[in-house]
């Protein structure tokens, strides 16, 4: 006899995909890079106008898209909370990676718009760079504030294993190292009196930008392929197979895949023939609950094989378990 209507439904329908205290954890910390971001965008696109530096407002364009990709990891995070439904079967983590997928699309694009500013500044010859104090004091202060916030950032997709936030963090990380590029050029202006040095380092910031574009394509976007989990978090899976290496044969046709913060498991296990169905199912939920306990967000799914026999003493007892 079959299960009731709807049973099989209702055992991934409405389930958390996230503890309330990391889903927390990731809205808050996305709403302060949100507010950050915001307050830099308008420092840096006050003083680029004001002092007429390329390389300032290629700052400022930066962190407008990275305003733009805060507001989207802010989104996403909100989204991918939330729990499966009729529509989304294995819930909503994909979100972080399309997201990330975006942030990096941003990048790239922001990326080249300052190459061809700065070009266009090279082909013409025509710099003027005014107010270096001031334009020298913005990065400085943006620096120091990217690398606060991108730390907490990064801190709280560690334990949440968030990918928006980690890419967002990313984008952050690279403001520091192209603010801190920035402010380098400013100073050699001020020491040289070369104005032309100032496309320059446009031109070096906004390969460090592609740098970090295609690190955060790699993280996120190859996820959508569904690529396996990576080569230590398969052998925390192998390994709590071993502890229950007593009490089946052995197990094939393993796969792993990410969505977002979760990780979805399966594989086949071989059991004895003598065993029932009932210990069959306890043994399943053992090794899942073990797997489970140290890769947080996995959801894994046994599907279990009697062995084909063939041995002598196949049909009293399997030989090859204790």
């Amino acid at each position: 006899m079959g299960q009731p209507q709807g049973y099989e439904a209702a055992s991934w329908k409405g389930k958390k995909m996230v503890s309330k205290e990391h889903d927390h954890m990731k809205r808050r910390a996305a709403r302060f890079s949100v507010l950050s971001n915001t307050l830099l965008v308008a420092a840096k696109l006050v003083v680029g106008l004001v002092s007429g530096s390329v390389s300032v407002l290629s700052e400022a364009i930066h962190s407008g898209i990275d305003l733009v990709a805060a507001v989207i990891a802010w989104y996403s995070v909100r989204e991918s909370a939330k729990p499966a439904d009729d529509d989304h079967h294995f819930g909503h983590g994909k979100i972080e990676n399309v997201a990330g997928t975006i942030e990096a699309l941003l990048i790239f694009g922001a990326a080249f718009y300052i190459i061809y500013e700065a070009v266009h500044k090279l082909k013409t010859g025509v710099v003027v760079v005014e107010n270096l104090g001031l334009g020298a004091s913005v990065m400085a202060v943006s620096a120091v504030a990217n690398y606060l916030v991108s730390r907490h950032l990064l801190n709280v997709a560690a334990a949440t294993d968030s990918v928006a936030l980690e890419a967002d963090a990313m984008h952050l990380r690279t403001d520091v190292y192209t603010s801190a590029g920035v402010l380098g050029g400013l100073v050699l202006i001020k020491l040289t009196g070369i104005a032309l040095l100032d496309p320059i380092v446009a031109i070096v910031v906004a390969l460090m930008i592609i740098k970090a574009a295609w690190d955060l394509t790699k993280s996120a976007f190859f996820h959508i392929l569904d690529v396996k989990l990576p080569e230590d978090e398969e052998a925390v899976i192998h390994d709590a197979l071993e502890n229950h290496r007593q009490q089946f044969i052995e197990y094939h046709k393993l796969r792993t895949r990410k969505s977002g913060h979760l990780r979805h498991i399966d594989m086949h296990l071989v059991v004895p023939r003598q065993m029932t169905v009932e210990s069959g199912h306890a043994l399943s939920h053992e090794i899942s609950a073990d797997i489970e306990k140290n890769l947080a967000y996995s959801h894994v799914l046994v599907h279990i094989e009697p062995c084909p026999g063939g041995c002598d003493r196949c049909a009293i007892e399997c030989p090859k378990v204790s």
